[in-house]
């Protein structure tokens, strides 16, 4: 019978239905039961239309001609006769490469073509063969540009970027070409045309192979893109071509949004003497999407502003002037309306009596100072110093209840005092002792060169070097080395003080059973500069609200040549505008709403390959999201797909993380570029990434590991030690699980002595070599450190110099 085989029934199988059991409902009951409910799985089963062949090919011929219709609309919003022209940006990348003599070139291409200079320096091309025009605009070249540069790209609908064969088959791109590409690249590069130039200076015989080896170059970088030569006329035409006729790309940071790339600039002071502000008046195309005159502008470099009106002065670069008439008058497009502008207010402002809060009476306060002053000093003295050896231990300051809930201050400080702990353990870096040495180094070199009658030029050539090096500079980035070092090799593990009982040392921190899955309080023990935030309910779908409504808008629409009136500019302000800037150019945007309050921005950020130094989380880094650039320090947490999210002290090269901070609302998609300032006083770009969501509901957890050594080992028990030092801690810390390095659980029993020893049990015996961790958890957040940035008047600087001074005495002081 084991080997019997049993029949298995096929496909074809009768198969009867199953006996139903039990007493059978009556139709009134199965009414009664339903009372109007329709059954899902008779929705699930709606009969289908099947369309016929014809009906099919029907369809998808709609579809395609609707997609089609769509793209040609794309295309006819730009570079028509009643429409905003191809704005071009020429970019060399070579600084000895003139923009100039490729805007020669692309001048002389067609005997027909029409060029106009507008103030400010762009140049208007109508070319009556392709019925189109186009603006070309060009920024400054060279190191301490990059910014400008990118801000020029921005709003430009095409790149054309400019390269020279007269330096080399593989000098494609120099060293200034090589930063502002990868800048670009991180930012979004729009519609990219390479040409490449000065082929005539090239051997006949030798251009072929120049031409590919740059294609290859260049197919590395742009894979999709083919090189075009920029010499003659000819040539000249077939760019123009390529530019007019080739699909664009779209940067949707910038298309969601209106702006405006300023040819006339006019600044107008107030009628009142006494008052320090003006209008200016901003003349150009309008680009993107329809402007709402009753909302706000933000200009790079100068801030946020309202708007007065907006006027639509007669078209002076269309070819075809006779339609508008030659005494054409400026039309008033729209005017806002005071009662309906969007306020500056980007911070909210705490009521100080809300939720029931009450202020302390004088009695209260004056019970508390007594309390104070009663404190006593606590010295902690090793066993067998005498009174004078104990008098040279400095004193320790008041102990704190261990119970007390302190506000941001405190939990700024706590951190504090957790990245010094941390710092114990890192080799440490002694200023003086590094410049001892060297200066050691020099003496012995100086008295080895007078012994000797000729020195040497590499000697004179190393003295120079020295000269230019910063030893502070280089202590410090070693210092910096070591201990992102120490952190990789173990993370987040320090030391459990001595002198200091654990369970306040660690009073903020808690056990998690799970990372994973323990709950954890958004809105629990926030710092008072919550209060002074934005959130919304629903990030994602306020975020798609406000991008359909922007579409649908209809304001001021695009392409039209408008004057934009903002009001309330600093007159100071824009004085030191203008003489810091390098181009009389300025960039407008339309912002969206609630795109000037201030939330908690989170951003994903990816370290750049050249940039190998870490960095330290709450480093000052200078953050590019979207049209905006400010100053911050950002806190790093993993990007992880949780609720929770462990908070990451260094930012390590080949890493992706998580930066939070204070920042002004923006709707994503935008691209971010994080700049460090070096020594010199030059950007260097360290990381790049994009903008994620607005949300301060984001749960960054600080991990500290608290280790310990096994001293005996039983079968599935073992005395712990070198985790705490005082019984009061094991009892404390005892409903908190134990993990060990090679994946026991485990938890504690019972303290052993009054040293910190204890019994410990785990779901097996250990090994001798293996070591018990305690993981804590502490909720972190930012600091209000968000600073725009904004061009420095005189009274700006005077501040800025007074805090200088105060802390350059308070270090004095100190010394």
């Amino acid at each position: 019978m084991a080997d019997h085989a049993f029949h298995r029934p096929g496909p074809l199988k009768q198969a009867n239905k199953a006996h139903k059991t039990g007493r059978h409902r009556s139709k009134g009951a199965i009414d009664n039961a339903q009372k109007g409910k329709i059954g899902l799985k008779a929705i699930s089963h709606k009969h289908k239309q099947q369309q016929r062949k014809e009906q099919r090919r029907n369809q998808m011929n709609q579809l395609r001609k609707n997609k089609r219709d769509e793209v040609l609309e794309q295309k006819r919003k730009l570079g028509g006769q009643n429409t905003a022209p191809f704005l071009v940006c020429l970019l060399p990348m070579h600084e000895q490469i003139d923009p100039k003599s490729a805007l020669a070139i692309l001048q002389s291409c067609d005997s027909d073509l029409v060029v106009e200079n507008s103030p400010n320096g762009v140049v208007y091309m109508n070319l009556p063969r392709f019925k189109q025009r186009f603006a070309f605009v060009s920024p400054p070249v060279g190191r301490g540009n990059e910014l400008i540069a990118l801000d020029y790209l921005k709003v430009c609908d095409t790149t054309l970027l400019l390269t020279s064969a007269a330096f080399g088959e593989d000098e494609i791109f120099d060293r200034w070409g090589q930063r502002i590409f990868n800048m670009m690249s991180a930012q979004g590069i729009p519609t990219p045309v390479v040409a490449l130039m000065d082929m005539e200076s090239i051997n006949p015989k030798r251009r072929t192979a120049t031409k590919q080896a740059a294609q290859k170059i260049i197919s590395k970088l742009l894979p999709e893109e083919k090189i075009m030569q920029l010499d003659t006329a000819s040539e000249g035409l077939n760019v123009m071509r390529r530019i007019g006729g080739q699909k664009k790309r779209i940067l949707h940071n910038v298309a969601n949004r209106p702006h405006l790339f300023g040819d006339v600039v006019e600044f107008k002071p107030s009628s009142d003497p006494s008052e320090d502000l003006g209008t200016l008046e901003v003349t150009g195309f309008l680009r993107g999407q329809s402007l709402n005159v009753n909302g706000l502008v933000h200009i790079p470099g100068l801030g946020d502003f309202q708007l007065s009106q907006v006027v639509a002065p007669p078209d002076p670069y269309k070819l075809d002037k006779s339609r508008d008439g030659e005494n054409a008058e400026v039309r008033l497009l729209d005017r806002s309306d005071p009662l309906k502008r969007t306020s500056l207010q980007s911070e909210n402002i705490p009521d100080p009596m809300d939720a029931e809060q009450t202020w302390p009476t004088e009695e209260e306060i004056a019970a508390s100072q007594q309390e104070t002053k009663k404190m006593k000093l606590v010295k902690r003295v090793p066993k067998g110093y005498s009174e004078y050896q104990a008098a040279w231990i400095p004193d320790v300051e008041e102990v704190e209840n261990p119970g007390s809930n302190d506000d941001m201050s405190g939990d700024e400080d706590d951190d504090d005092d957790d990245d010094e702990e941390d710092d114990e353990d890192f080799m440490s870096c002694d200023n003086k002792s590094f410049e001892d040495e060297y200066e050691k180094r020099d003496s012995d070199t100086e008295e080895f060169q007078d012994s000797v009658s000729v020195a040497s030029e590499a000697a004179v050539n190393d003295e120079k070097y020295d000269q230019q090096m910063d030893f502070q500079e280089e202590c410090e980035t070693l210092k910096q080395l070591q201990q992102a070092r120490t952190d990789q090799l173990w993370p987040d593990e320090i030391d459990t003080p001595l002198d200091v009982p654990a369970h306040e040392r660690f009073q903020k921190y808690r056990g998690l059973e799970s990372f994973r899955t323990s709950p954890w309080d958004a809105k629990e023990n926030l710092p008072a500069d919550y209060a002074r935030i934005y959130q919304f309910q629903n990030f994602d779908r306020t975020k798609r609200r406000i991008l359909n409504e922007a579409k649908e808008y209809e304001g001021v629409l695009p392409g039209f040549y408008v004057t934009l009136h903002v009001i309330n500019v600093p007159e100071s302000r824009w004085n030191a505008f203008r003489s810091a800037q390098l181009t009389d150019n300025i960039i407008v945007y339309g912002m969206l709403p609630h795109e000037h309050q201030m939330c908690i921005m989170n951003v994903v950020l990816q370290r750049m390959p050249d940039s190998e130094v870490p960095l330290k989380s709450k480093e000052q880094l200078i953050i590019q999201c979207g049209y905006r650039r400010f100053v911050v320090n950002p806190i790093y947490s993993q990007h992880t797909n949780g609720d929770k999210h462990k908070f990451e002290r260094y930012f390590r090269p080949y890493e992706t993380v998580c930066a939070t901070f204070y920042a002004p609302i923006q709707f994503p998609p935008s691209a971010v570029l994080a700049f460090k300032v070096n020594p010199d006083s030059t950007l260097a770009l360290v990381a790049r990434g994009r903008l994620l969501s607005c949300n301060p509901d984001r749960i960054v957890l600080k991990r500290v590991v608290l280790s310990g050594h096994p001293m005996r080992i039983n079968r599935k028990s073992a005395s712990i030690r070198y985790m705490f030092f005082y019984k009061e801690d094991v009892e404390y810390f005892k409903p908190v699980k134990l993990r060990t390095k090679c994946g026991r659980l485990g938890h504690i029993k019972e303290s052993l002595g009054t040293h910190g020893h204890m019994k410990c049990y785990f779901d097996g015996q250990l090994r001798s070599y293996d070591t018990a961790f305690m993981y804590l958890y502490k909720r972190v957040f930012p600091k209000w450190t968000y600073e725009e940035c904004l061009v420095r008047t005189a009274e700006h600087e005077r501040q800025h110099a007074s805090a200088n001074r105060r802390t350059s005495q308070q270090i004095a002081m100190e010394e």
